[in-house]
């Protein structure tokens, strides 16, 4: 599986306040939640509330696409779909409804985590 770069994960708050004290940095954990509302305020990150862990941030790149979360280890992958995006397009369509924004997460164990399993 190919690493992910800090530009493509979603991190949580403490992650980014832990990377920044590993890098040297001196800031506390309140700064780093208030840049991170402040940049969430401008549109240069978004913040994801997925089921049983903290919020989560990734960089607003500008792309819609939709996400898939493992149960266990928390792990996020990023997807995109056009037969997804047109049936949801369709069922507010059905609905009366005027689409303006969506969320989709879907959950699961991913692969790391069942091969861990299997070895137990």
């Amino acid at each position: 599986m190919e690493k992910q770069g800090v530009n493509d994960r979603h991190l949580s708050a403490e992650e980014i306040y832990k990377s920044l004290i590993t890098e040297k940095e001196e800031i506390g954990l309140a700064t780093v939640y208030r840049v991170l509302t402040q940049f969430e305020s401008a549109g240069l990150v978004k913040r994801h509330h997925f089921e049983g862990g903290n919020s989560v941030f990734e960089l607003n790149k500008g792309d819609h696409h939709d996400h898939i979360v493992c149960i266990q280890c928390g792990h996020v992958e990023e997807f995109q779909d056009a037969t997804i995006e047109k049936l949801q397009l369709e069922i507010a369509a059905k609905q009366n409804f005027k689409l303006t924004d969506h969320s989709l997460c879907l959950y699961g164990v991913c692969a790391n985590c069942q091969t861990a399993r299997v070895s137990d």
